[in-house]
Parts: structure tokens; C-alpha cells; sequence
């Protein structure tokens, strides 16, 4: 019973962190563009011409 008492203000501190550091990342813009990244590997971006 006295493991609760460690392991709930625990988990309930690391939840709150989790949530926090998820709504940083919101705010922040990190999730504004999901295709781009995906995209962006498939270009080709070696404009070089050949010789």
C-alpha cells in the first residue's frame, strides 16, 4: 500500500508531462504539415545540369 503512494503521484506527474510536452508540440506547428515530409523524399532536388 505504501508503494501507491510513490507510484501514483508518479505516473500522474509523467502523464501531465506527456500531455504538456504533446500540447507544446500543437501550439509549436509541428503538425502542420504531415504530407510535406513524407513528400519532400521522394524530389529530386539535384537540378544540375548534365554535362
Amino acid at each position: 500500500m505504501t508503494t501507491l503512494v510513490y507510484l501514483l503521484p508518479a505516473a500522474l506527474f509523467l502523464g501531465a508531462l506527456g500531455l504538456s510536452g504533446f500540447l507544446w508540440a500543437l501550439r509549436s506547428g509541428q503538425y502542420d504539415d504531415l504530407h510535406g515530409a513524407a513528400e519532400r523524399i521522394l524530389i529530386d532536388w539535384d537540378d544540375k545540369p548534365e554535362r
